[in-house]
């Protein structure tokens, strides 16, 4: 018994030690040149605090198997995928966080609560972890655009009606359940409801608004994580479990606040219901350019703002850019970054992108640094961008994204866009910028329209 307590407290300090390091290495990701360093920090802590688990575990044998086929996996996944395919991949990670917690408390409720905290932890980790799977491989799809339901159709009308069904009845299994146990086998049906409802919180909310569903998925997986802690007794579940839910949900506000909107109008409205306003239409006439015109206006401006969209993600444009960037800087042009909170498919993604492609941190400037002085800007190179750089957000007060703070690139002296077409952003919007006198448009891949300017310059 002896043996046993020493045994525990070393386990206790050193998973102390682990929650400093995760705490470390979450700070060290709020900034790029400290990024990398962070996510080493915070794997360690991870593995150093599943490699403690093993003095007291009765067959590690078996949480050896699970750790190499888990490792397996995840190493194959990481290293096949594709930089525009990251936020899916972000997507389905939080899903499956989801999906364990799920199955831990599952677990737990089969070895019968003992007291009515526990047995209150299971039944609200069960529900959060459900919800965080099932709504995650909804968003994986929708990222992926390989599931395309109309949010008024009758498919997602149901599950809708089934997300609303498994909040009440989570209710009831709380306050009910416990107390009048029912003859029926209320924890199974508890399960499916959970599933189904993780459908229909997901599946009616719009494309444009996944960046910040997969924030608060990924809070989820935290929030549930620290529950199964608290019913596992386990430290260092908890911290991690608590640092993933509050960084997830303090992003999740942040890229509201970004979109002008609040969580609950982007979780039970969306961008369509918004406002009973007309969109933009189609005006004016569209000025098209070639890249040896594009080149001779750059190589006279002092001053360049890049503002890089999805569209750069999927051009996998971000090494051209950065190349077109410092051959711009030699030149004697001022070169910056205009990163908006919700450019791209999830928190961060222009970020990233660039980041892969060495552009200095420093260099990043968000709309509040660069909007003021935008109409000293020679030229703006928006890069497949197009919901955040929509002056209808600010100047149509019937358009159904009217309201969100956009990188003002119009007020420019003159606009780049580069798009392989005239189509709209993810959310469905129509963008006047196009049809600006001081736009030209820029037509092709832009990894091809980027290299093209470098060959330019180089020449």
């Amino acid at each position: 018994m002896n043996i046993f307590e020493n045994i525990e407290s070393i386990q206790n300090i050193i998973y102390i030690f682990s929650s400093i390091l995760f705490i470390s290495g979450i700070k060290m990701l709020g900034k790029e040149d400290t990024a990398v360093k962070g996510n080493f920090l915070s794997a360690l802590a991870m593995f150093i605090a599943v490699s403690v688990t093993f003095i007291n575990v009765i067959n590690p044998l078996i949480v050896l198997i699970g750790i190499a086929i888990g490792a397996t996996i995840g190493s194959l996944i990481a290293l096949k995928v594709k930089m525009t395919s990251i936020p899916e991949m972000v997507a389905l990670f939080n899903g499956f966080g989801g999906l364990a917690t799920f199955f831990i408390a599952w677990s737990e409720f089969n070895s019968i609560p003992t007291n009515t905290f526990q047995y209150v932890l299971i039944m609200i980790t069960t529900y959060i972890g459900g919800v965080t799977f099932s709504g995650s491989i909804i968003a994986y799809g929708k990222l992926s655009e390989r599931l395309k339901i109309e949010k008024s159709s009758i498919i997602t009308k149901l599950f809708t009606t089934l997300f609303y069904i498994s909040i009440i009845y989570l209710f009831y299994s709380i306050f009910v359940a416990k107390i009048f146990i029912p003859s029926f086998d209320f924890f199974t049906i508890l399960l499916i409801l959970t599933l189904l409802g993780g459908i229909g919180f997901v599946i009616p909310i719009g494309g444009g608004d996944m960046p910040v569903v997969i924030s608060l998925l990924n809070s989820f997986s935290g929030i549930a994580a620290a529950f199964a802690g608290l019913m596992l007794l386990n430290n260092v579940l908890i911290v991690a479990g608590s640092l993933v839910g509050a960084s997830g949900l303090i992003l999740t506000i942040i890229m509201a606040k970004a979109m002008n909107r609040s969580i609950g109008n982007i979780l039970f409205v969306g961008y369509a219901s918004k406002s009973s306003g007309s969109k933009s239409e189609e005006t004016g006439e569209v000025k098209a350019i070639n890249v040896s015109d594009a080149y001779l206006i750059l190589e006279n401006a002092s001053s360049v703002i890049v503002i890089p969209g999805y569209g750069m993600a999927v051009a996998q444009a971000q090494h051209v850019v950065r190349e077109l960037g410092e051959l711009l800087e030699e030149n004697g042009t001022e070169v910056r970054y205009g990163i908006h909170p919700v450019a791209g498919r999830m928190p961060g993604h222009m970020n990233v992108l660039l980041a892969e492609a060495n552009v200095p941190y420093d260099v990043l400037v968000e709309p509040d640094d660069i909007n003021p002085s935008m109409d000293s800007i020679d030229v703006a190179i928006v890069i497949g961008a197009n919901d955040v750089v929509n002056p209808s957000a600010t100047e149509e007060p019937g358009s159904p994204i009217y309201g969100m703070p956009i990188i003002e690139a119009h007020n420019a002296r003159t606009v780049f866009v580069l798009k392989r077409s005239m189509s709209s952003g993810f959310a469905g919007v129509q963008n006047p910028l196009f049809f600006r006198e001081n736009t030209r448009m820029l037509f092709g891949d832009a990894k091809e329209s980027i290299g093209g300017l470098v060959t330019e310059f180089k020449e």
